[in-house]
C-alpha cells in the first residue's frame, strides 16, 4: 500500500511538472485603470490557486476556534458531572 501512494504522487507531480512545461506562454491579465500584469500561465494559476486556498483557510478558522472553546467547554462540564457521580 505504501509503495501505491508513492507511486500516485510521483505521478501526480509528473502530471504537474508536464503541466508547469506546457504553459509557460506570457499571457496579460488587465485590470480596471489601465494596470496590466505579464506573467508566465502556470505562474498565474499558481498565483491564484494558492489565493484560494487562502481564502478557504482563513474562513474556516473561526469556526475551527469556536469548536475548540466548545469542546473545552463541554470537557469542563463533563469532568464537573463525573465528580457528582
Amino acid at each position: 500500500m505504501r509503495y501505491l501512494i508513492k507511486f500516485l504522487w510521483a505521478v501526480l507531480f509528473l502530471f504537474l511538472l508536464t503541466f508547469t512545461v506546457k504553459n509557460t506562454e506570457t499571457v496579460v491579465l488587465r485590470y480596471y485603470f489601465n494596470y496590466e500584469w505579464h506573467a508566465p500561465l502556470i505562474l498565474i494559476l499558481l498565483f491564484f490557486l494558492v489565493f484560494g486556498v487562502a481564502v478557504g483557510i482563513l474562513c474556516c478558522v473561526g469556526k475551527i476556534f469556536n469548536q475548540g472553546r466548545e469542546i473545552n467547554m463541554l470537557r469542563k462540564k463533563r469532568s464537573v458531572l463525573d465528580e457528582y457521580k
